[in-house]
């Protein structure tokens, strides 16, 4: 859409723009230290590292296995945090339908700016009207629940007094720091995160770049990848309400990532002729995030205390986000 000539990307320039967003998410870096020789590729590092640095103070707080516990039973949490999760699925359908519409009526009827900067606008402004909403609406916990009354909060927090794990206890607590550092589990949790999301880094960035390869246009692809935002969503709707039905989120939820082992065999192994076969191996890769999102509703489930879930989901969180800073490194060079 424009990128690529608009801001002087060469090399493996786009692969350190996709992973620069990630550089910002675990460390709050402030926008000024990004810098470049070439002046246009500057400022769109340091957008990047706006954008990153926004959602750093943003993620850590939504992550549902820190807010979830306090709001649903343990064997509600899978199924409901499978839920939040598939929201990057629709996501990608909305911003694949939007994307080509802006890509098409900018191709048929010009635009004042580049269309990959109406996009940037569009998502943006949603964004931070949605982020708005939250902040007046969505409460930290029942006992703020404007919408509640006074009767059905109380119920509303008698009903997780089976968790064990309270609701509104949010003090520093020293020894649950030490407690999650110590945990062999933590960095468990935390090499997962890291291995399954060094191969998600490059997907997600690079899956229009995949789907043009096996031979549609550039606007096809946008259109054409907005089917495996519908394969995330059915994955881990499905998986999170099989493994809290049946007991065992982590067996049920492993069959996303046989699915999407199957899809990449059908890449690699397809002749390049068979670009509706490839394409529904790409679709099949989608259903990978299932483990990643049980395991998050593991954090929620079976790690006890405010401080240490906060921190075990912290740790979780930029393992994640590392991996994200990996993947697109192992990508050739774009363009």
């Amino acid at each position: 859409m424009g990128i690529k000539t608009d801001i002087g990307l060469k090399g493996d320039d786009y692969q350190w723009l996709s992973s620069m967003f990630y550089f910002g998410r675990p460390t709050s870096l402030r926008a000024g230290s990004a810098q470049s020789v070439d002046q246009q590729q500057d400022t769109s590092l340091g957008n990047t590292l706006r954008i990153a640095s926004s959602n750093a103070f943003l993620s850590p707080n939504t992550l549902p296995s820190a807010s979830s516990c306090g709001w649903y039973t343990k064997k509600e949490q899978g199924t409901r945090i499978g839920i939040w999760f598939s929201f990057n699925g629709w996501g990608q359908i909305f911003g694949g339908l939007v994307a080509y519409g802006i890509a098409e009526g900018s191709r048929l009827h010009g635009s004042a700016i580049a269309p990959w900067k109406i996009i940037f606008l569009v998502t943006g402004l949603l964004t931070a009207a949605v982020g708005v909403l939250f902040i007046i609406f969505i409460p930290d916990n029942q006992l703020n629940a404007r919408w509640l009354s006074p009767f059905d909060r109380r119920l509303a927090i008698e009903r997780v007094r089976v968790n064990q794990q309270g609701i509104g206890n949010k003090h520093f607590k020293m020894y649950q720091l030490k407690e999650a550092l110590l945990d062999p589990l933590t960095w468990a949790f935390a090499f997962f995160a890291l291995t399954a999301d060094i191969p998600n880094g490059g997907i997600s960035n690079f899956f229009s770049q995949l789907i043009v390869s096996f031979g549609y246009t550039p606007e096809q692809s946008l259109l054409y990848g907005t089917p495996g935002g519908a394969v995330e969503v059915v994955a881990l709707v499905v998986c999170g309400y099989l493994g809290d039905r049946y007991g065992n989120r982590l067996l049920i939820s492993s069959s996303g990532l046989l699915t999407s082992i199957i899809g990449m065999v059908l890449i690699v192994a397809l002749p390049l002729s068979n670009a509706k076969g490839r394409l529904a191996g790409y679709y099949l890769t989608q259903s990978s995030p299932t483990v990643f999102v049980a395991l998050l509703s593991l954090i929620a489930t079976n790690v006890a205390g405010y401080t240490k879930k906060t921190t075990v989901a912290a740790i979780f969180l930029i393992a994640y986000c590392v991996g994200n800073i990996i993947g697109p490194s192992h990508y050739g060079a774009y363009g």
